[in-house]
């Protein structure tokens, strides 16, 4: 019985560590892109910079993992990544020059990003725990599905701030410094289940695990998230110059709690099939979501186009930690998750924003978002060419 209740009280403390890191999502997905903007950046600008940032991304938290792997202890790379999001902010406000935006932007995206690899990685060690003791272990859908409800409360309430899609770049970098602060204060509770000891090599990256079936899963999973650049960097802006439609906050609430249900869900389907399919469903799915957001460009199709981030999202992000865990070591699985969200993620989603913000000045929203279902498309030929060897993954 009191096992039963502390893994209660261990699931309440991982609630509340997902709830307030997805809360500071809540600000840095939609409104980045504004921050920036509202600097006097161009779109082209813009998107060279979330380029950098998603970059940046991609080799810090790697290099970070490797140690957390290492060290066996992971709060403390939680504690230097919400410090590191404080500096970046700082940087941010009172210079509006390149480099020094650059620079700020690089501690965002260490600050931001490092955290989600790490922290479920912890969640990962105390689930295993759990489950070595014979007692009910923690259910990584359901706090991941909190920590997406943090992202909904928190961009609801941005926009239901009269004017914050339209105000400046320091009222929204506010509201991101109060954020980092409060899930500062939510580590203090975190738990340590089943941390490893240190280990004494030398820090190298190694990756001997990696195999072509793991490199291909990842390639058809970069392709699919190429394709869901332009969302992430330049959907905000499409709504308020495209549609000149001011529900910045209300719109991608409205894609957070659609992702919800799946999240929790989709763990049956997943396991009843294989990861990769669910993937490539996922990339079927962002087909159809651009295509409207090309060639219906309204409100309607707007919130259309957010509520098939059910798909895009809420089943492509279970799928993929699924197949990551398959595939990964479990001595090397914080380094495999951030290698997923650095090259998986992060490099495909910083040269399609780089690309996205050219194509946008020459061609329009409308563009941009059409011919990115090419590399959807792409991800689903990759993924039925080798389809034999993805699915046996499972």
């Amino acid at each position: 019985m009191d096992e039963t209740l502390n893994n209660k009280k261990i699931s309440l403390r991982f609630g509340l560590n997902y709830f307030m890191l997805f809360a500071i999502y809540g600000i840095s997905s939609p409104y980045l892109q504004l921050m920036v903007r509202r600097l006097g950046y161009s779109p082209a600008a813009v998107g060279l910079f979330l380029g950098f940032y998603e970059l940046i991304g991609i080799t810090g938290p790697i290099f970070l993992a490797q140690i957390a792997d290492r060290s066996g202890k992971l709060k403390p790379f939680l504690f230097a990544s919400t410090l590191m999001i404080l500096a970046g902010l700082g940087l941010l406000l009172p210079f509006h020059i390149p480099l020094i935006t650059m620079l700020s932007l690089a501690l965002l995206s260490l600050g931001i990003k490092t955290p989600v690899p790490v922290l479920d990685t912890s969640l990962l060690r105390a689930i295993e725990f759990s489950s070595a003791q014979k007692i009910k272990t923690p259910n990584y859908g359901l706090l991941r599905a909190i920590g997406s409800g943090g992202f909904v409360v928190v961009a609801l309430i941005a926009q239901g701030i009269p004017g914050f899609d339209s105000s400046s770049t320091g009222m929204m970098a506010l509201a991101l410094g109060v954020l980092a602060c409060l899930f500062l204060i939510s580590l203090f509770s975190m738990p340590e289940i089943g941390a490893s000891h240190a280990r004494k090599e030398k820090i190298a990256f190694s990756f001997k695990w990696l195999d072509s079936t793991y490199m291909l899963g990842l390639g058809v999973i970069a392709l699919g998230r190429f394709a869901m650049a332009p969302i992430g960097s330049f959907f905000s802006m499409y709504l308020t110059e495209e549609l000149h439609w001011h529900a910045v906050g209300a719109m991608w609430a409205l894609s957070a709690t659609s992702e919800i249900p799946l999240i929790i869900l989709s763990w049956k389907f997943i396991q009843k099939k294989n990861p990769m399919l669910a993937i490539a469903i996922s990339s079927a799915a962002i087909v159809v979501r651009l295509l409207i957001y090309a060639f219906f460009p309204s409100p309607a199709g707007a919130i259309t186009g957010q509520i098939l981030h059910s798909l895009c999202y809420g089943l492509f992000q279970p799928a993929a930690l699924a197949f990551v865990n398959l595939k990964t070591p479990p001595a090397d699985r914080t380094t495999g998750m951030a290698l997923y969200m650095g090259v998986g993620i992060g490099l495909p989603t910083f040269l399609g924003s780089a690309l996205g913000g050219v194509v946008v000045e020459a061609f329009g929203y409308r563009w941009l978002f059409a011919s990115y279902t090419l590399f959807a498309l792409a991800s689903l030929a990759l993924f039925w060419k080798y389809r034999a060897r993805l699915v046996a993954v499972k």
